[in-house]
């Protein structure tokens, strides 16, 4: 096998920053396009990578890996329909991602302390969804902890709030 050395320290490049990473893949669109190719391509990074830093004795546990997409904004505003939910355009709203305990009391508590939070940025929640999910694929082990999962819709209350403010107020209340 053929070794390779490190480039010489130029600009803001300096080789004592390298070092191996433990299971890390990225793909992008150079020119900022959005593509179903990409997501598969991140799909297929995360599918091939035997390590990523948590192994169980169960295959079919995860290790909390994921994508980052954008906001995929047809289908909130279909799924928005079909819940009688009002999305706003693309860039006027977010979306949360909750992972909620299993007991129903608990559950409602977090919910409760999430609105607050929101309340408090004076953003507005327009409606939450429950995340369908494929429990067939899940592991045993997970399985016996699988969470349940809500998404949630939030706007700014104040329709003059720009873009860079929404996500700070969002961003406060996370």
């Amino acid at each position: 096998m053929k070794h390779l050395t490190k480039p010489k320290k130029q600009g803001l490049y300096t080789p004592k920053n390298e070092h191996d990473s433990c299971g890390v893949g990225f793909v992008a669109n150079s020119q900022g396009g959005k593509s179903h190719k990409i997501v598969t391509q991140g799909l297929e990074i995360l599918t091939n990578l035997t390590h990523r830093g948590a192994t169980g004795y169960d295959p079919k546990l995860g290790d909390g890996a994921g994508i980052l997409i954008q906001i995929p904004d047809a289908l909130f505003q279909k799924k928005g329909k079909e819940l009688g939910i009002k999305i706003p355009e693309a860039g006027n709203y977010g979306v949360g991602m909750l992972f909620l305990p299993n007991k129903i009391n608990q559950s409602n508590y977090c919910i409760r302390i999430f609105e607050d939070e929101i309340k408090k940025q004076e953003l507005e929640i327009i409606g939450w969804r429950d995340v369908p999910v494929n429990s067939k694929v899940v592991g045993s082990i997970a399985s016996k902890t699988q969470p349940p999962i809500k998404q949630v819709f939030i706007k700014p209350k104040d329709s003059k709030l720009n873009e860079k403010q929404f996500i700070l107020k969002l961003f406060v209340a996370r």
